[in-house]
């Protein structure tokens, strides 16, 4: 894996998480302009490509530690005082980032553990 060996890990969306990031988009273009809801939705996912260099910059995601993963966390700051999470854990033997979240902050954070059942 001649990228690995440069530091560089592929980055996986996973099936829940893409389906957060729509979850999160609706909510977007109903509370943005478009333009506005556009230009969040690509720099959540630059957040997330981003990952193939340096993925343990993250900090541990402490209500996902009894899966076992390492779970960590960016944020990325939507507005002064909303925030996204997104939640993902490095598989280092296959060299493989996995986003398993976009976790809006202002949702009641046990909700993290709940939506990690479908992972």
């Amino acid at each position: 894996m001649e990228d690995q060996e440069k530091g560089k890990l592929e980055v996986i969306i996973t099936a829940p998480a893409e389906s957060f990031f729509y979850e999160l988009l609706e909510y977007l273009y109903n509370h943005y302009s478009i333009d506005r809801a556009e230009e969040i939705a690509d720099e959540l996912r630059d957040v997330a490509r981003s990952l193939n260099y340096q993925s343990s910059r993250g900090t541990l995601e402490p209500r996902l530690g009894h899966l076992g993963e390492e779970h960590r966390f960016i944020l990325y700051k939507r507005t002064s005082y909303a925030e996204v999470k997104v939640i993902y854990y490095i598989d280092e033997k296959k060299g493989v980032v996995y986003v398993t979240d976009f976790f809006p902050t202002e949702k009641d954070d046990i909700e993290i553990i709940k939506r990690s059942k479908i992972d």
